[in-house]
């Protein structure tokens, strides 16, 4: 009897904790969707929009088809941006009855026209018009000229600038397309490549192997 009666005893001293911990886990929800460019009739998926749970700090981005899927509780908010379209909020209803909830969500783009910024080196267009009407062209400055426009030297500026911003995110993308191309298998060797093993000879030829002091 003493043992039956310590046993009940603990049952009802911890089944509020297993209540609560119980009741934690059915807020939970495996949020997941489509993220669509809704400005025309195509629907086009857009990839990399940030989500992001309000006043949680966690979040994720869709993929590059526009799907995503996280955890989240019921009644929170969560928030869809991109560069270029509306910031979307949308609160996860908390009359679920089931843990999983899905959706579509489109964006709209968001264009902001900024006022023309003309600069010019004079007062006015006709203060540059004169000028350059009047400027002295020298030999030297036509061999500049000449020299800046030269294959060669188009060729090394075109080698040693850095990418711009448009450049890097074509890099990225293509770089995340060719992850997603073969995720969930490995992906080919290049050993049979002819391109790759003419790649490895031009590197070997250029000394790319070499130590470097």
């Amino acid at each position: 009897m003493r043992v039956v009666f310590a046993l009940l005893l603990f049952i009802c001293a911890f089944s509020p904790v297993f209540g609560q911990e119980v009741n934690a886990d059915e807020d939970l929800v495996q949020f997941s969707g489509m993220v669509l460019d809704g400005t025309t009739e195509q629907l086009l998926p857009l990839p990399y929009t940030n989500i992001l749970i309000k006043e949680s700090g966690r979040g994720t981005y869709s993929d590059f088809k526009g799907f995503f899927s996280l955890v989240a509780r019921k009644g929170d908010i969560v928030e869809f941006s991109a560069v270029g379209y509306k910031t979307v909020e949308f609160i996860i209803p908390d009359t679920i009855q089931d843990n999983r909830f899905s959706m579509v969500q489109l964006m709209t783009q968001d264009t902001i026209n900024l006022p023309e910024a003309v600069i010019f080196p004079w007062p006015s267009r006709d203060h540059t018009r004169l000028d350059f009407l009047a400027m002295d062209v020298t030999p030297e400055l036509q061999a500049k000229a000449l020299e800046n426009l030269m294959a060669e030297k188009i060729l090394m500026m075109s080698q040693e600038l850095p990418m711009d911003a448009n450049e890097n995110a074509d890099y990225y993308l293509r770089k995340q397309a060719t992850s997603y191309y073969y995720i969930g298998q490995t992906p080919p060797m290049q050993i049979f490549s002819p391109l790759a093993w003419k790649n490895f000879f031009d590197a070997w030829k250029r000394g790319d192997f070499k130590k470097k002091q």
